[in-house]
């Protein structure tokens, strides 16, 4: 089975975003993000040849002025000293939600999260004339100005929707089908007539917002759906909300943030998607504006997301992706572990042979037609 991008001058030039800080990197022995992600990524896209000259671009960090565009200065502050000092404070813990058990003090707590940033607003300079950038470090969606929430620290989807606008681009849309709810970048948009929110994201999920309701004061299309939410019906999903919705704003850039975590197989959600339908999403959205900027997000399951993301960067990179991947690629899925993995987590062969899944169809259900009738009427 291949999933082929479209190749030659219909693809434009694809720059991938990465950097060796998430090498090694760990939340600590206990947390989801103890896994390695985007160092994986790098390591297939590398074995696959899928990096030509030119591609690959280091992440700089970004400096505590860049992030203070919409974070506060004592926030930055407060961050940069639990790092030095490796512990918080209660004052500063019941603050700014440091120290916590979903966003623990570890040795990069700053680093990390301000090259993630660094990285998204590099993406958007980098599309600033048209493109296509993939940074899988992005997507922590949960930060808010003062405070970290949801094993966020920093919120770089704003930071980036917030440096293509000072780019001077006016019609922004920001897509994010993580299995969460984007609750820090509808506070950082709610009301805005510049940015459309389109999130899909499964219901009674922390953090428990993004009703179908709630339409963050205009700006918003969200989506809760179902546990057991499959291939069919995201792309249901993606024919008749995003797609639609996306065209009639007639967007100068998108932002789309692809959160890993809506797979079957991982333990954060109740989803049952597999990895071909976040690849259908990409492709629906490369060609409806000028600039598109692919970002992370959640994912807490070693070799769904090192496929997955690969995945998409073969797609925004116009390659085929192989039946069945070359000895480099598997060796480095092969010399993955999962430690503390949930009984009847073991890896399947083909997480190990191949960067597809098995489609996972099933019907339409009537409740998710009806929640897509409720928008469609906005």
């Amino acid at each position: 089975m291949k999933d082929t991008a479209r190749v030659g001058a219909g693809v434009r030039a694809a720059r991938f975003i990465g950097s060796e800080v998430y090498r090694g990197s760990s939340y600590g022995a206990w947390h989801p993000l103890r896994i390695p992600r985007v160092s994986t990524v790098m390591d297939l896209a590398r074995a696959l040849g899928w990096f030509p000259p030119g591609a690959y671009v280091t992440s700089p960090r970004a400096k505590p002025e860049a992030l203070e565009i919409w974070h506060s200065r004592d926030y930055v502050a407060a961050l940069r000293r639990a790092e030095a000092e490796g512990a918080v404070d209660d004052a500063t813990r019941a603050r700014h939600g440091l120290g916590t058990t979903a966003n623990p003090v570890f040795p990069e707590m700053y680093h990390r999260p301000a090259t993630s940033a660094g990285g998204t607003m590099l993406a958007a300079g980098l599309v600033a004339q048209g493109g296509v950038v993939h940074a899988p470090g992005g997507g922590t969606h949960h930060a808010f100005p003062d405070r970290a929430g949801g094993f966020c620290y920093i919120n770089d989807p704003v930071l980036c929707l917030l440096s293509l606008q000072r780019l001077g681009l006016r019609r922004l849309v920001y897509v994010d089908i993580d299995a969460h709810h984007c609750d820090g970048v509808e506070h950082g948009f709610a009301g805005s007539r510049e940015v459309r929110l389109i999130s899909v994201h499964e219901e009674r999920r922390w953090p428990f917002t993004g009703a179908l309701e709630d339409d963050a004061g205009g700006a918003a299309f969200n989506l809760p759906v179902p546990r057991g939410f499959n291939d069919t019906e995201m792309r249901a999903v993606l024919e008749g909300l995003i797609l639609p919705r996306v065209a009639e704003w007639r967007p100068e850039a998108i932002v789309l943030q692809c959160g890993a975590d809506a797979v079957e197989e991982d333990p954060l959600s109740r989803l049952a998607l597999s990895n071909n339908a976040h690849r259908a999403v990409v492709a629906a959205l490369r060609d409806m504006a000028p600039r598109l900027i692919v970002l992370g997000g959640g994912g807490y399951n070693p070799w769904s997301v090192a496929r997955l993301w690969t995945g998409v960067w073969g797609v925004l990179s116009g390659q085929s992706l192989p039946d069945r991947l070359p000895p480099a690629a598997e060796a480095v899925l092969r010399a993955l572990h999962w430690p503390g993995a949930r009984a009847g987590r073991s890896p399947p062969g083909d997480w190990f042979t191949t960067l597809v899944d098995p489609p996972r169809e099933g019907p339409v259900r009537p409740e998710l037609r009806a929640s897509l009738a409720v928008l469609a009427r906005r």
